[in-house]
């Protein structure tokens, strides 16, 4: 067992897409005085470069470790961000829409569960969002509840009585209030990618339901988007 946490006991992992959503989570558990460990994903994602912002983001803020798992879920697609034969919609969907990756945030929870374990931390951060958000059912609060529930039944650490918490601090706000929060921590949001389908030097396509969201969230404080477009 890695002990990571005897020294300085408020260790956490955060989960670390290289969004807005999730460099706002760290810097919220950095002022909250934890000391971080950030786990981010190669998933089968249709490009890489939020992975080369989670990469900028985690230097930027110092966390301790930074660890990217390579996942497969593009063999099994089922989703408009890991299989190239879906497209991205660039119009708003009804129901849950097709940029859904079938039970990413179990996968990627259970992971942050297995290293909590090993780095003996009770907290992981994600910034998992129900207002503003696509309709995903793994962004609700009933999911983050059952997934608690189960990660205290299915791990020692659970056993034995130090309880595992999954935090999701930007569950209740709305995109714009997200923003305002991180910049009144000093987050640069020039660092991230929020894009479906950004290029290889991180610019975002403008249309997709991620840059829609994003957009209005900075319109709606009158705050200048710092988002890198392929056009403009």
């Amino acid at each position: 067992m890695q002990e990571a946490n005897k020294s300085h006991p408020k260790t956490a992992i955060i989960l670390l897409s290289g969004g807005l959503d999730s460099i706002t989570v760290l810097a919220l558990a950095q002022q909250q005085g934890y000391r971080c460990h950030a786990l981010s994903f190669d998933y089968g994602q249709r490009h890489n470069a939020e992975l080369a912002a989670a990469a900028s983001i985690a230097r930027r803020y110092g966390v301790v470790d930074h660890k990217v798992i390579k996942l497969g879920l593009g063999s099994i697609g089922g989703s408009a961000l890991t299989d190239d034969n879906i497209a991205v919609p660039m119009t708003p969907q009804s129901g849950i829409p097709v940029t859904y990756v079938p039970a990413r945030n179990t996968i990627f929870l259970a992971l942050a569960l297995g290293w909590a374990e090993v780095l003996d931390v009770s907290d992981v951060f994600i910034g998992v969002n129900a207002v503003d958000f696509s309709g995903y059912p793994d962004c609700r609060p009933e999911f983050i509840e059952a997934f608690q529930n189960m990660a205290n039944l299915a791990t020692k650490a659970g056993v034995e009585g130090r309880r595992i918490q999954i935090h999701t601090p930007l569950i209740a706000l709305s995109k714009a209030e997200i923003i305002r929060k991180g910049l009144e921590l000093g987050v640069d949001y020039s660092l991230t990618v929020s894009c479906y389908s950004a290029d290889d030097e991180g610019r975002a396509c403008g249309s997709c339901d991620a840059c829609r969201l994003r957009r209005e969230g900075f319109n709606n404080l009158n705050v200048v988007d710092p988002t890198r477009y392929v056009m403009g």
